[in-house]
């Protein structure tokens, strides 16, 4: 989820038991404890970046975007994502919030996301299927290829 400097066209995998173990979209769905684990593949076609005042990156540049979500082998298509992100350290992280909407309902995730490294963010809700859901999402930087991102739903 490089959504920080050219991030379109950059796929995310969501690695998280959400939308495999939820849908049965895909294999590979497990379950920890009272959680569960889903993986999806984001295709980050849409990112857009508003550059607001003063120019270049600063504080407060947004960033929008509704995206696609696929299996974890990225081939079928399982649901969509939107949402919007705020620059709030300069070259380092923007603040974020989006829901990523699957055939048994939503998951909505917040915080922080981070230009290099992993990100954490948490898991504050859902609809459906996933009403109540809690927990975190993993974005794990993969280099070059997709992030890899990690739903870990607890009830």
């Amino acid at each position: 989820m490089r959504r920080i400097a050219g991030l379109t066209g950059v796929g995310i995998l969501l690695v998280a038991a959400l939308v495999v173990a939820a849908t049965g979209a895909a294999s590979g769905h497990g379950h920890h404890g009272k959680g569960k684990t889903i993986r999806v593949v984001e295709q980050a076609t849409t990112d857009t970046t508003v550059d607001n005042a003063p120019a270049g990156d600063s504080i407060g540049d947004l960033l929008a975007f509704g995206n696609k979500l696929f299996d974890h082998r990225n081939q079928k298509q399982v649901g969509t994502d939107q949402g919007s992100c705020v620059r709030t350290v300069v070259g380092q992280a923007y603040e974020c919030s989006w829901t990523n909407s699957l055939a048994k309902g939503h998951i909505v995730v917040q915080g922080p996301f981070l230009d290099a490294g992993d990100s954490v963010l948490a898991i504050t809700g859902g609809t459906g299927a996933y009403r109540n859901a809690r927990g975190e999402l993993t974005v794990d930087e993969a280099g070059d290829g997709p992030a890899h991102l990690t739903f870990d739903l607890r009830r």
